[in-house]
């Protein structure tokens, strides 16, 4: 816009020094005209169509999800369905929006190198062979040097998280209290292009060598074949988030069957695993969109700061209808409910009811939390310490809500 805006100042200049000659017909008038039109005409080519519009036009949402990371983005196979919190927040969105949540969301995998990429490029948005997504939410940190160089704006915390380690116990055991202390010497598989690669190896160069030998790092292209790595005894240890290292942990320890663990030793005994109790690092997980595209920001920000306002008021999938309809509701229920604040853009308003149509498709933030890390019975208003048969539990950790002592809170409504 800048370009386009000085050619038209270079344009209006050099009539006004025609204007100066003698004997133009040109009059002030005409380049104050000039100017105002040429004004108005480079404003006009440089505003972008707001990603919500295109969205609408096209009839779909892009999503750019995991696959292999359970409890997060996770699809067992082909012909699996997708699930896990990132999901959730996928088809929350699209519920928001208007759109079918489990019809007219299109997953697209996010590696750790290309998700960016598939961000960046909205040009092409309505081609039939768009290969880019609408919104990224795959376990993505939001950083200062991503916020300033990658041409993403990052939107609402999903999950507040931080590096740790898997660790094989048979060649690396610890004394009884697992620490990030105990991994000198280890082998570290990572996948490269990631904030966990520059992570480990910041924490890796400030090593204390009087703990004894540095650890190493042994890169790998993506995090699938990191962790092959890992279970194919090319390295002691395996880094990440710590909620996909529980993750896998459980996964590797059979899914909650002791008698059907992944990874075993020459004697086929399950492999003793273990996570360290520190973390190396802050990882605030985050939606993100394309830079300067306030309307779909706001829309994918707010709808997610609903999810967690509707567990802080008590509103779950099951009785926000009998909360609208009571004779006792409050006028903030109400407004919740059914006057939300105006999103979206003027050719495509978000409906002031849509915290209904996002509680109908996955209910509040605690119930996606209990669904993607728990036995999904949890009623959605009780409070982290009700959740049961955790893999990663939320009480008393920063992803319990600000009122049990987490991080976890939402803007005001009003």
């Amino acid at each position: 816009m800048q370009r386009l805006l000085a050619s038209t100042m270079m344009l209006l200049m050099m009539t006004a020094a025609l204007a100066g000659c003698a004997g133009s017909d040109i009059t002030q008038d005409d380049v104050d005209d000039a100017r105002a039109e040429g004004l108005a005409d480079g404003i006009a080519q440089a505003t972008t169509v707001s990603t919500l519009d295109l969205i609408h036009q096209r009839g779909d949402l892009r999503c750019g999800v995991k696959t292999e990371q359970w409890g997060m983005g996770y699809r067992a196979d082909e012909n699996s369905s997708y699930q896990g919190l990132d999901v959730d927040y996928c088809k929350a969105i699209a519920a928001a929006i208007g759109l079918d949540p489990e019809k007219d969301v299109t997953y697209v995998y996010a590696s750790g190198q290309e998700r960016f990429n598939l961000l960046k490029d909205g040009t092409n948005i309505l081609a039939e062979d768009y290969t880019g997504i609408d919104v990224l939410i795959r376990t993505t940190t939001w950083t200062a040097s991503r916020d300033a160089d990658q041409n993403g704006d990052f939107a609402a915390i999903n999950f507040y998280d931080g590096q740790n380690f898997l660790v094989n116990g048979d060649v690396l055991p610890n004394d009884g209290t697992p620490s990030i202390y105990d991994l000198s010497g280890a082998s570290i598989c990572v996948a490269t292009g990631t904030t966990t690669e520059s992570n480990l190896q910041d924490w890796i160069s400030d090593w204390d060598t009087s703990l004894g030998p540095a650890p190493t790092a042994v890169l790998y292209p993506e995090a699938t074949p990191a962790r092959a790595g890992f279970t194919g005894g090319e390295c002691s240890a395996y880094t990440g988030d710590s909620s996909a290292m529980g993750a896998y942990k459980w996964q590797l320890d059979g899914s909650g069957d002791p008698t059907a663990c992944q990874l075993k030793d020459s004697n086929d005994a399950c492999v003793d695993l273990w996570i360290p109790s520190e973390f190396i690092s802050k990882e605030p997980l985050t939606a993100v969109v394309r830079d300067y595209d306030t309307e779909w920001k706001e829309v994918v920000q707010w709808v997610w700061y609903g999810m967690v306002t509707a567990e802080e008021m008590g509103i779950t999938s099951d009785n926000h209808a009998a909360v609208l309809s009571s004779a006792t509701v409050s006028a903030a229920e109400t407004r919740f409910l059914s006057a939300s604040p105006w999103l979206g853009t003027e050719n495509n308003p978000v409906a002031p009811t849509f915290m209904q149509d996002v509680l109908n498709a996955v209910g509040n933030y605690g119930e996606a939390y209990d669904r993607a890390f728990c036995d999904g019975t949890y009623d959605g208003h009780s409070g982290s310490t009700a959740m049961v048969d955790c893999v990663i539990p939320r009480a008393n950790t920063q992803n319990a809500l600000v009122s049990e002592g987490g991080l976890m809170f939402a803007p005001a409504w009003k």
